[in-house]
């Protein structure tokens, strides 16, 4: 089981998407997605958060909201668990990242972009501020969502 972050930063109604193009044997290679990366040894998930987007962006956070749990299942590797956020305040200067090229892409935009297809839902549910959620998506070694289960907010 692999734990992550991935935030959302957001300013003048676009968000800071990362275009994963550098590194070798990149799950996301090709793809935009938000910054974060996977935990360091005894850290919480807010530390792990601050610290990933420090490292990608230069930026510190000053402000930002857990909106969800998305659990990633992709074919027959271990289960990644990500913990997801929005950020609405930062400090610092926005530096070259060495995963990819950092881009604000207008909130609107986003959907023109390369993202996984679970990526779609979950900005969904962003935008339409549903809450907390826990979004299940398996995939199988060709990126295709073969299933998504919204399990919280729970509507039954």
């Amino acid at each position: 089981m692999q734990l992550s972050t991935l935030c959302y930063i957001e300013k003048d109604g676009a968000f800071l998407m990362l275009h994963r193009t550098k590194k070798e044997n990149d799950v996301n290679k090709g793809k935009w997605i938000g910054v974060g990366g996977k935990f360091e040894a005894g850290e919480a998930p807010e530390e792990c958060l601050l610290r990933e987007v420090m490292e990608e962006t230069g930026l510190e956070l000053t402000s930002y909201r857990y909106r969800g749990l998305l659990s990633f299942i992709y074919a027959d590797k271990e289960p990644e668990y990500i913990f997801t956020y929005t950020a609405d305040g930062f400090s610092g200067e926005l530096h070259e990242c060495n995963e990819g090229e950092l881009k604000w892409v207008k909130i609107e935009d986003i959907k023109y972009l390369s993202l996984w297809e679970g990526d779609r839902i979950m900005h969904r549910l962003l935008e339409e501020d549903a809450g907390v959620f826990s979004l299940k998506l398996v995939y199988d070694e060709e990126d295709r969502l073969l299933e998504h289960e919204l399990l919280l907010p729970c509507n039954k």
